[in-house]
């Protein structure tokens, strides 16, 4: 069985609410520490077998398969996550600004406020991606108002020219 379904059913695979939670909250500090460790070395490449990653970063196989899922959309290049094997050979490039945006996106606090990320990006350079992010995220209307200019193009309010009630 392939390392992601495995992973799959780690996730669902719950009795209850408070084991869902320890789950969580031990998978979650090990994603931490990876993420202090990669940002700190400057890593921009994880490459080799998955299972010396796995081992390097002190999760098991499965784990180690979810944290490829999550962080894969940061990547130069997606790996294909339901291929993944003990063996599979892992050779993928972070990109930084993908990887503070999703952080963001996933609303990962612990992961985008993390002290590592000054030797990246200055707070300043933070704070500008964050602001981007939020303007892309914001919901911008494209309704003509009864007194703006007529998109029509004829110079006339809206309310005179196509709005026009007949």
């Amino acid at each position: 069985m392939a390392l992601y379904e495995d992973w799959q059913k780690l996730v669902s695979g719950h009795k209850d609410e408070e084991e869902r939670q320890a789950f969580w909250t031990g998978y979650l500090a090990k994603e931490k520490d990876i993420y202090i460790e990669i940002l700190k070395n400057k890593e921009t490449k994880i490459q080799g077998k998955l299972a010396d990653l796995a081992a390097k970063y002190e999760m098991d196989d499965t784990m180690f398969s979810g944290f490829i899922d999550g962080i894969n959309t940061s990547l130069e290049a997606e790996i294909d996550v339901n291929a993944l094997t003990s063996d599979s050979e892992i050779d993928a490039t972070i990109l930084y600004d993908k990887l503070f945006v999703n952080m963001i996106d996933a609303k990962a606090d612990w992961l985008y406020t993390l002290e590592e990320w000054d030797a990246i990006y200055s707070q300043e350079e933070r704070d500008i991606m964050r602001k981007e992010y939020n303007k892309s995220k914001m919901a911008v209307s494209t309704k003509v108002g009864r007194n703006d200019k007529c998109p029509c193009g004829s110079g006339k309010k809206y309310k005179k020219c196509c709005g026009k009630e007949e």
